[in-house]
């Protein structure tokens, strides 16, 4: 009998099919719409206000960018919901409703500001809700008896995210050009609504693993609430010296709010509080024990440290994200055919993840293994975030033809595709994994979420590189180097992400991975 239990647990888990099919349409309606949504406000009335030229684009890639930290700023919230108080089922399919009614206010709302942004806005929390929840759901299905078959799901998943990005890059534009704006985002509302239906459907199958009953005594804010606030005889505080200063810094860029922006000015609040806290409970921590469970220290311990894996991470979401901003805008100079739309070339994205994510794995990876060096996640990610970076340095060397007065054939951007794509799946799919394997049972919604957190810093460094070419002064002084301002940005972006790689490779170097899947 217990041969048989094990058989059976060592089984593809049958509910699988439910939540890569709800994955699918629900990815093939989030790039539907995101990867035309340039495109659309740069054209579009919404920004009549602002002259055609540079300053509506910037303005278009602001919105962008701006939407996308919302994006990835929500899952805090969806985490903190599903693991406190309604499970990750229930937060999934709550917030997949509101994100269908802000899919269908886009479509209903393409000539109205107000309509169009609140739509954005529920697009924004409704995916951003389920985004941490998804990956851990499809990890919650797994025990240790069968985890050997997460790898494969983990990259079933992310492959099936891309499989539904290819066609909506490959057809949305197309839309949008020959049918409008309103069919263009109204096709996603739909596939958004089958998502959420498919999703139902596997309601009975599920493993559900329910969330805390009431507030963990070892949890990991009050873990570090204790490390921070504990007093030791004849000892300082520098910890809590940390924490204050980074509460000091949030507030000082809270008051800069004017100058810099309201979203700007949010996230920089954000990023000083996270690393004034994370920092100074680092510094304490060990005045926690006694207070609370040498295993929910050690686990805190062990989430600090992935949270600067993450924000090493950072850079490279910085770089991959424009390509639905930056990189379109370039393609829009290019030249192409008649019929054929820059936005379309993001289709090569996806495209290429479906071919490279089966080749690493049957391929590459075993190569490696055989002439003798390991590909494990953190070496995989070192290398992702360092092809980012040479992507870069091949759209800025096009960048620096074409201000050279050369036309260029949009054709050139498929090799800084295949670049950052490669770069991608060693990162994005690996970070998937590594984060949910990483992460306590008690906090995986949490840590996931600022897994995902990664992507809004990410685009907060895309917003204030924008909003330093708007000085004047600045821009002089890019004039003097003989670049464009555009292409000046793109080559301090390959540079940010090379950096980036460096010290994240020499950081993991003494990293010790964990394993925290179920064990039953």
């Amino acid at each position: 009998m217990q041969a048989s239990t094990t058989s059976d647990a060592a089984k593809m888990p049958r509910q699988i099919p439910y939540i890569i099919g709800n994955e699918g349409c629900e990815r093939f309606s989030f790039y539907g719409m995101r990867n035309i949504l340039v495109q659309f406000l740069i054209t579009s009335i919404l920004l009549s206000h602002i002259p055609l030229g540079d300053e509506r684009q910037l303005a278009a890639k602001d919105l962008m960018h701006t939407f996308m930290i919302g994006v990835y700023f929500f899952p805090l919230l969806g985490g903190y919901l599903a693991d406190r108080f309604f499970g990750k089922y229930n937060t999934i399919l709550w917030f997949s409703l509101i994100y269908c009614a802000g899919q269908f206010c886009l479509a209903l709302f393409v000539d109205h500001r107000l309509g169009f942004f609140v739509g954005l806005g529920l697009i924004a929390l409704g995916s951003g809700g389920i985004k941490p929840l998804v990956a851990s759901f499809v990890g919650d299905q797994f025990t240790q008896a069968n985890k050997h078959l997460a790898k494969i799901v983990f990259d079933g998943f992310y492959w099936i995210i891309n499989f539904g990005s290819l066609f909506a890059s490959l057809l949305m534009p197309l839309f949008l050009k020959n049918y409008g704006a309103q069919v263009a985002f109204g096709i996603p509302g739909v596939l958004m609504l089958i998502a959420t239906l498919v999703l139902w459907l596997g309601r009975r199958q599920y493993v559900m693993v329910p969330p805390m009953s009431q507030a963990d005594p070892d949890s990991f804010f009050r873990v570090a609430r204790t490390a921070l606030l504990t007093r030791r005889p004849g000892e300082g505080r520098p910890g809590l010296i940390v924490a204050i200063a980074g509460a000091v810094l949030a507030l000082a860029a809270l008051v800069f709010a004017p100058q810099l922006g309201v979203v700007i000015a949010i996230c920089l609040a954000l990023v000083a509080l996270l690393a004034g806290i994370g920092g100074g409970a680092w510094l304490q921590l060990d005045r926690a024990r006694g207070l609370h469970s040498d295993v929910a220290v050690d686990g805190v311990r062990s989430v600090l440290r992935v949270l600067v894996i993450f924000a090493l991470v950072t850079p490279f979401f910085s770089l991959f994200d424009q390509k639905a901003s930056t990189w379109v805008i370039q393609g829009n100079a290019m030249t192409k055919p008649e019929w054929f739309v820059s936005s379309q070339m993001q289709a090569l994205n996806p495209a290429l993840v479906m071919i490279l994510i089966p080749f690493n794995n049957l391929v590459l990876y075993p190569w490696l293994r055989r002439i003798g060096w390991e590909a494990t996640a953190l070496r995989r990610m070192t290398a992702g975030i360092a092809f980012s970076g040479l992507a870069w340095i091949v759209i800025g060397g096009i960048q620096v033809v074409m201000d050279g007065g050369n036309a260029m054939s949009i054709v050139w951007q498929v090799l800084p595709y295949a670049l950052l794509t490669f770069g991608e799946v060693l990162v994005s799919a690996t970070g998937l994994e590594f984060a949910y394997s990483q992460a306590p049972a008690a906090m995986k919604g949490v840590v996931m979420s600022f897994w995902n957190l990664t992507t809004t810093i990410g685009n907060l460094w895309v917003l204030l590189a924008n909003l330093a070419v708007r000085n004047e002064t600045l821009t002089g002084s890019i004039a003097t180097t003989g670049f464009s301002v555009t292409a000046f940005q793109m080559f301090f972006f390959a540079a940010f992400a090379l950096i980036a790689a460096l010290i994240f490779g020499l950081y993991v170097r003494g990293y010790k991975e964990v394993d925290n899947y179920r064990v039953t």
